[in-house]
């Protein structure tokens, strides 16, 4: 016998108790340091960085090709004051502003075969880079952009463009790349100020819109579900489905409903725990009472009445089959059903002893067995007698509840076909109600009557199986009619059980 104590059951439930909030506080401790909320918002702005990043490469590029284009403008406009202007009459304090106009040290034009250097301020001694506008694709301009970036300071570069389209003449200028990557850093630090303003407006309203669509109603629903973990038997736990239509309102109904279906599972469960310990106590009692009245039947025997020597072997052996069902209650309640004992036994016999069981035929109910005598089955003798005696029961039960004015019938027929033997228990009650069999063989669910368990024929359904038969209602037009298939060989049998 195994015993709980109460201080030790008492600890080990405030243990896991504690343990279960801790893991449920660590939990919620997770989703405040990090959750979808703040997730969200850093994503946002990542992806609208990445998004400014890939738009301020070529923008940083088309800016360096105006600049130097409004420089070439300049300078062409500067060569054409120096070509208007008779030859070295151009003063040199004019041909400084000109160039510091144009910012740069140097313009030539080249036309048609002869190129002529127009202004100049001092040379220099080399220059550094060139570049040419005329014909450089936008991968050259996007790199010539980056290196801009990373050249050192003060180089000379020189920038070749076309003077008019279609008349192959072309300008240079010489510059200092200087003005250039200041204009260009300028410039990238008010994109960046741009992409960073844009980032914010656009991650807010992001954050905003998905927050009030996506995040708060899942956070809902984890808050919810850790809630009905620490109490999945308490009702009020569960979720209430809002009225959207959308795939969260869907999570919603569906989590509702399996919240539900646990939360009866589980009073179910406690409810099966109580009814078992309640057996265990009244089997203990019972069988010994049963005891007591198997000693007073076996001095019944003894006497010779005609009447009680018909009777007494019946008692006896009713009794008998009640104090070993007593002894295996305990072991039904653990779904531990002991296995079928078989052996070959004429059948008629045995539906008549749960006739006279049964007190068959009866006032208001007639009795008919319709079994050869010549019938055996390969069965477990006691099992098969539970399976019928629980049918027949149920059939009378139906037809005394029954205020129909048509004739109360059991009937009880059994044929073999090949190696099977099917046997079936009929009546002309009211039948089965529709909403009855959908959990017709399942425990606590499968009653007709009111206040009924339904544990005969689920007792009766685990029966069956463990001899690999089957059973099913065959018909329930006028009356019910349950059949019963059973293998009737070692070798069928094992193979039904097997399957």
């Amino acid at each position: 016998m195994t015993v709980l104590l109460p201080g030790t059951g008492a600890k080990q439930d405030g243990e896991s108790t504690t343990s279960e909030t801790s893991n449920g506080a660590e939990r919620k401790r997770r989703v405040i340091r990090m959750g979808l909320s703040a997730k969200l918002l850093w994503l946002t702005i990542l992806f609208v960085m990445i998004a400014e990043v890939l738009i301020f490469v070529p923008s940083v590029a088309n800016y360096r090709k105006n600049w130097l284009g409004e420089r070439l403008m300049a300078a062409r406009i500067a060569a054409l004051s120096v070509e208007a202007a008779p030859v070295g009459t151009l003063p040199q304090d004019l041909r400084s502003d000109l160039l510091d106009t144009a910012k740069v040290e140097a313009v030539a034009l080249k036309r048609e075969d002869f190129r002529s250097l127009l202004l100049e301020r001092d040379m220099p001694s080399s220059v550094d880079a060139s570049y040419d506008l005329r014909d450089a694709s936008w991968l050259t301009l996007i790199g010539d952009a980056l290196h801009t970036f990373i050249a050192p300071d003060g180089r000379m570069i020189r920038v070749i463009g076309p003077v008019q389209a279609g008349d192959g003449a072309f300008i240079e200028i010489i510059l200092d790349e200087s003005l250039l990557k200041a204009a260009m850093v300028r410039y990238g630090l008010n994109i960046l100020a741009l992409s960073l303003l844009i980032s914010l407006i656009a991650a807010t309203l992001v954050y905003i819109s998905l927050n009030g669509l996506l995040v708060k109603p899942i956070s809902r629903l984890t808050q919810n579900m850790v809630a009905f973990g620490e109490d999945p038997e308490d009702p009020a736990r569960a979720i209430a489905p809002s009225r959207r239509s959308d795939e969260i309102g869907i999570v919603e109904s569906e989590l509702a409903d399996m919240q539900g279906q646990l939360t009866n599972l589980l009073r179910q469960k406690s409810r099966l725990a109580a009814l078992g310990l309640a057996v265990s106590k009244i089997n203990h009692d019972l069988r010994n009472m049963l005891s007591s009245a198997q000693l007073i039947s076996d001095r019944m025997g003894s006497i010779p009445d005609p009447t009680v020597q018909r009777f007494a072997p019946k008692l006896i052996a009713s009794l008998d089959r009640a104090i070993r069902l007593c002894s295996d209650t305990l072991k039904y309640g653990r779904s531990e059903e002991p296995p079928p004992e078989r052996e070959r036994f004429p059948l008629r016999p045995l539906i008549e002893e749960v006739g006279d069981a049964l007190m068959l035929p009866r006032e208001g109910i007639a009795w008919h067995i319709d079994v050869p005598a010549g019938l055996d089955v390969y069965a477990d003798r006691d099992q098969i007698y539970r399976v019928v005696a629980n049918l027949v029961r149920n059939a009378c039960e139906a037809l005394e509840e029954s205020r129909e004015a048509h004739e109360a019938l059991v009937t009880v027929t059994a044929r073999r076909h090949g190696d099977m033997i099917r046997l079936q228990v009929s009546d002309t009650g009211p039948g089965i109600p529709a909403k009855a069999q959908e959990n017709l063989f399942a425990a606590f669910r499968g009653s007709v009557r009111n206040g009924g368990t339904g544990l005969g024929l689920a007792i009766a359904s685990e029966l069956v199986r463990a001899h690999g038969g089957r059973i099913e209602l065959a018909d329930n037009s006028a009356g019910a009619t349950f059949r019963i298939e059973l293998p009737d060989s070692a070798d069928r049998a094992s193979h039904q059980e097997n399957s």
